[in-house]
C-alpha cells in the first residue's frame, strides 16, 4: 500500500502557522499508518490555506469557506486515502 503525502499551505503573514501545525498533527495522529509525509508550506499568496493529499485538494479556504473543523477534515482526508477506515467519534 502506498502511503499518502499531506501538505498544508498557509499564509505566514496571517499567522496561520500554529493552526496549520495543529491540523497536521491531528491528521498524523489519526492516519499514522496511512500518511508517510506531512509538510507545512508557507505561501506567497496572502490569505492562502489549502490542504492537499497526494496532490488532491482536501480543503481550500477560499472555496470551502474558512477553516475546517478537525472532524470534517479527517473525514475528507479519509475519503481520499482510506475510505474503509472507521474514524470512531469523528464519523458521527
Amino acid at each position: 500500500m502506498n502511503k499518502a503525502s499531506v501538505t498544508i499551505e498557509y499564509c505566514p503573514g496571517c499567522k496561520w502557522l500554529l493552526r496549520s501545525a495543529w491540523m497536521l498533527q491531528e491528521l498524523l495522529s489519526t492516519f499514522e499508518d496511512e500518511i508517510e509525509l506531512g509538510s507545512l508550506k508557507p505561501s506567497k499568496i496572502p490569505g492562502t490555506f489549502n490542504i492537499t493529499v497526494n496532490g488532491n485538494i482536501a480543503w481550500d479556504r477560499k472555496i470551502d469557506g474558512g477553516f475546517p473543523q478537525p472532524k470534517e477534515l479527517k473525514q475528507r482526508v479519509r475519503d481520499i486515502i482510506a475510505p474503509e477506515k472507521n474514524l470512531g467519534h469523528s464519523d458521527k
